[in-house]
């Protein structure tokens, strides 16, 4: 798993994952701390990620908001995107142009 960007967007790449949860809560954390406005979260570079994973997005999600800002993800692949929708996340998360849940293809 890599991240990279400043405080105001950051792109992650490869897996998120239980192996690379505590650094990315690191940076993520830190980049909500540093920044101020919307914190962009480029995921077109993520392979996968488990649900230690996507707790990571969520408390991101959460501290931003404490700290008066909003996360937003950007470029979440399909097999994201009906997790998101699976679990219902996608109502409470901001994504970038939406999720267009009739689009999605039935698992």
């Amino acid at each position: 798993m890599y991240i990279r960007g400043d405080h105001a967007e950051l792109v992650v790449g490869g897996r998120l994952d239980v192996r690379s949860a505590a650094d990315a809560r690191t940076v993520l954390h830190s980049a909500v701390d540093d920044g101020v406005g919307d914190l962009v979260l480029d995921l077109s570079e993520l392979d996968s990620w488990d649900a230690t994973g996507l707790g990571v997005i969520m408390g991101a999600h959460r501290r931003a908001g404490r700290c008066g800002r909003r996360l937003v993800l950007r470029g979440v692949p399909p097999q994201m995107q009906r997790l998101l929708v699976a679990t219902r996340l996608h109502r409470i998360l901001a994504i970038e142009g939406g999720i267009g849940v009739e689009s999605l293809p039935r698992v």
